[in-house]
């Protein structure tokens, strides 16, 4: 077989899964979101209303109690993943989703069943985090082994581009909801996002199904080198890695104070459109969707680490700008600093990450390092609108906390990410691997250890 030819199929299965990837990281995680913005505008109501002020603050916990679940759901889909493959790992976990989604829907509110309503809203909410905790990992992997050299950022940034595009449709579908009469809002209106997701559980498993095992994992299978214990041997053999992709992974909860703590902040306490803010929150995420594989290809030329490092120092600053602008009511403002925040600085380490943290891991523990790593630092994440809450003492209008708190994690993300190996010339075979081993045969510890483990 020709070069030409053996590079043709390789280019063609990258383009599938970097395209499956986008739509399937959309689809599944416009579940995960919808959530987010139902939490910020209306869950307070329908399933706390005797707690008062602190209906917020519950709402914002029920959202937090996904990002526990993550974690669990890291562990359980990075073993199989590791063990059985990537594929029909992704085809679960975007099932599990639909239907926890779906059913949020059909749920009673707390005037129709009482206590019973927030239990059972907490309990799919973790049915959910345990579907996502090996979503954007699984994606990403799977990508990033189908992928040509050279170019690997760029495919994989496409997982979170869907990602991205996932948050814009779940903003965008709740600004004609917002606009009904109260009355039907609250009673039928706000189900009409989560009970659609039985159409887009439907198209997203159909992608699914025609995705293709990585040819890297495949040999790992064929020759009975799988990890028997993937977390065992992840620990044992990289723990330092777990350490910095978990703190590196801080950076992500710029994006949650944007999407749910600034919306409840700018609609509350600023009385700013509750439209015209998620409009905002969804243009800013639709340029994302653009400006990640840019910088995903940037990160290709020059390194993960100087593109990782620069747009989380940037999204530090841009915060403070962002808040300010929010208290004038200034809409072109708004939507500019929302755009420099989003769709420039932020996108620069979200649309690295998806190559650069599983590169730091070999293939055979590369889903569970990916995973786990990343979902321990989304863990802070998910909670960062209700420490937001709690930091304001009950004043969303105090935004200067909720602002150094972003500094803080964005700091700590770029310090571990500075203390990280540069990966984006390292040969895909060679991933993973201890720099004074690259080039020869893995050492006893990565192989018959860890296949002991």
């Amino acid at each position: 077989m020709s070069a030409s030819t053996s590079v043709a199929p390789k280019s063609h299965a990258a383009k599938t899964a970097a395209f499956s990837g986008f739509l399937g990281s959309t689809l599944e995680y416009y579940d995960f979101f919808i959530f987010g913005s139902a939490a910020a505008l209306f869950f307070g109501k329908l399933f706390f209303p005797d707690a008062g002020a602190a209906g917020s603050l519950l709402s914002f916990a029920t959202l937090g109690v996904a990002y526990v679940a993550r974690p669990l759901g890291a562990v359980l889909w990075g073993h199989f993943g590791d063990r059985l493959g990537r594929k029909n790992v992704l085809v679960l976990t975007l099932v599990l989703m639909g239907v926890s989604t779906f059913l949020i829907g059909c749920l009673p509110t707390y005037s129709a069943v009482g206590p019973i309503a927030p239990i059972a809203l907490v309990a799919l909410r973790l049915v959910q985090g345990i579907s996502a905790g090996g979503e954007s990992p699984g994606s990403s992997s799977l990508t990033l082994e189908h992928s040509p050299e050279g170019r690997r950022a760029f495919f994989t940034s496409f997982t979170m581009s869907g990602i991205q595009f996932g948050i814009v449709i779940s903003s965008v579908v709740f600004i004609p909801i917002t606009m009904l009469p109260q009355d039907q809002l609250m009673s039928w209106g706000w189900r009409i996002p989560f009970l659609a997701s039985a159409v887009v559980t439907a198209v997203a498993f159909y992608l699914r199904r025609r995705l293709e095992e990585p040819e890297v994992f495949a040999e790992i299978k064929e020759d009975a080198a799988t990890a028997a214990i993937p977390l065992v041997a992840l620990f044992r053999h990289d723990f330092a890695n777990v350490v910095r992709v978990t703190l590196s992974s801080l950076v992500t909860m710029v994006n949650t104070v944007f999407t749910v703590f600034a919306l409840t902040y700018a609609t509350q306490v600023v009385g700013l459109d509750k439209p015209m803010m998620l409009t905002v929150i969804a243009v800013a995420n639709l340029v994302t969707v653009f400006t990640q594989p840019m910088w995903a290809l940037l990160s290709d030329r020059i390194g993960r680490k100087p593109v990782f490092i620069t747009g989380t120092i940037g999204s530090a600053v841009l915060v403070f700008a962002f808040f300010t602008v929010l208290g004038t009511g200034n809409w072109a403002l708004i939507f500019a600093t929302a755009i420099a925040l989003t769709g420039v600085f932020y996108a620069m380490p979200n649309g690295v990450y998806p190559a650069y943290f599983p590169e730091l891991f070999p293939a055979r523990t590369r889903y569970t390092g990916m995973a786990v790593s990343l979902m321990l630092g989304l863990l802070v994440a998910g909670f960062t609108p209700a420490i937001g809450t709690a930091l304001t003492a009950g004043d969303p209008a105090n935004w200067g906390p909720v602002a150094w708190m972003t500094v803080g994690f964005c700091a700590v993300a770029a310090v571990a990410a500075l203390t990280a190996r540069e990966t984006f010339r390292t040969p895909k075979a060679q991933l993973g691997l201890k720099p004074a081993r690259r080039g020869s045969a893995p050492a006893p510890a990565e192989t018959a250890q860890e296949t002991a483990a």
